[in-house]
């Protein structure tokens, strides 16, 4: 599981079956300071997430599908959290 930001919405006039009435939502992974960025993907969304949220995604298939309770289910990444609060405390270096 990955923590991440929405950042935008896919608009798709024909979707495949699994995708029906979910949205499909751009999410950029959250990273440490100093840490390479990583790309952005596309994740299926089950948590009514919107652009801004921070969300917790499962990017394991077989994770995926079992939220979805369908293992032939074509998904890979699926939002299954909205992010209320976040509290990084960071090592002491000494």
């Amino acid at each position: 599981m990955i923590l991440g930001k929405v950042v935008g919405t896919v608009v798709a006039t024909i979707s495949h079956p699994h995708f029906k009435n979910r949205r499909l939502l751009v999410v950029q992974p959250l990273t440490l300071a100093g840490d390479p960025p990583e790309g952005d993907f596309i994740a299926l969304d089950t948590s009514q997430a919107g652009i801004g949220d921070t969300v917790l995604v499962n990017r394991e298939g077989n994770g995926a599908r079992g939220v979805l309770n369908n293992p032939d289910g074509c998904v890979i990444s699926i939002i299954v959290g909205i992010v209320d609060s976040l509290y990084l405390e960071m090592a002491g270096s000494g």
